[in-house]
């Protein structure tokens, strides 16, 4: 049987003692796990620096491991287990021992870019998070939420391109933020299915709305002038996050900025088709088809290329 496995069936052969890779092996089972499980990297990996790739296929694998342990397990008991032995071989990284083969690959990414743990630890909070916390009660308690599971991705990739400023951090939480909360909003009914409503309490009782309601509007497949309401206000303030990013692919160096706006391009173009099918994600589920993900990359290669040789193109790290 192949090494290359997922972390689900990697598990279930290995459990979590598997013997020690080498790191050439380590390296070639991140590169494969990238390329197999997220159909849009070959797309972001070919805009960056070619010295960058590897490193991000570790900090990726890194990520899919802790997604999976945490939504793939089938079992948030065993999930929490397996959370709390990444967290341990995470630490074993940085006290400078590493045998799982994502640690192995990734050992050479920190200490190339000098990259602190605390961005990788709060990922797994977040993972922690979900096997336990199926409801918010307040907005600031989503945004929390956020801050461990979505803005530590675009620190690491700040990191990764050589920028460890506050104020691009800053503006890279605004996007990372708003590309979660524009994934919840799409995915309602998806996470319902698996338990968890990520619209919080108050924004719903502020709208006059309720799970018990949204438990019925699912039922029936009929998204209610009381849903759609709710939907328009979250959808509006996501879009205000969006626009606060967008001074930060201005900040970077033209190659990783290009990633940056298909990523915010992306996120603002869901809200969008949510505004276009009247704030309805309980009947349809929207979804960017090839053709559109396709000309977001040309508007955006093409205004990064006008925006660049107007401004003399500089470049900065990366």
């Amino acid at each position: 049987m192949s090494r290359f496995l997922s972390a689900a069936d990697f598990v279930a052969a290995n459990g979590t003692n598997a013997p020690a890779w080498t790191e050439s092996e380590s390296l070639e089972y991140t590169r494969w796990l990238a390329r197999s499980h997220y159909e849009n990297f070959s797309v972001v990996s070919w805009l960056l620096p070619r010295h960058l790739h590897q490193d991000f296929f570790n900090v990726y694998s890194f990520c899919r491991w802790a997604d999976d342990l945490g939504d793939e397990m089938g079992d948030p008991v065993r999930s929490l287990e397996l959370l709390n032995w990444w967290q341990r071989e995470l630490d074993a990284v940085y006290a400078g021992h590493a045998r799982h083969p994502v640690y192995v690959a990734l050992r050479r990414t920190i200490e190339k870019h000098d990259i602190p743990e605390q961005p990788f630890a709060d990922l797994i909070r977040a993972f922690v998070q979900d096997q336990t916390v199926t409801r918010y009660a307040t907005y600031d308690d989503l945004l929390g939420y956020c801050r461990y599971s979505a803005n530590p991705v675009g620190r690491l990739v700040l990191h990764l391109c050589g920028y460890t400023d506050e104020e691009r951090r800053r503006l890279s939480d605004a996007t990372c933020t708003a590309l979660q909360l524009a994934n919840f909003w799409q995915d309602v009914r998806r996470d319902w299915e698996i338990g968890r409503v990520y619209i919080p309490a108050d924004r719903m009782t502020s709208s006059g709305y309720s799970v018990d309601r949204l438990e019925q509007d699912l039922k029936s497949g009929v998204a209610t002038a009381g849903f759609r309401a709710l939907m328009r206000e979250l959808v509006d303030d996501t879009g205000s996050l969006f626009v606060k990013g967008l001074p930060l692919p201005g900040m970077v160096d033209r190659r990783l900025a290009v990633d940056l706006e298909l990523f915010s391009g992306g996120g603002m173009a869901i809200l969008e088709m949510i505004r276009r099918q009247e704030y309805d994600t309980i009947c349809k589920r929207p979804r960017l088809g090839k053709l559109r993900r396709l000309t977001l990359l040309a508007s955006v290669v093409a205004r990064q290329l006008l925006v660049r040789s107007g401004s003399g193109g500089k470049a900065r790290h990366v």
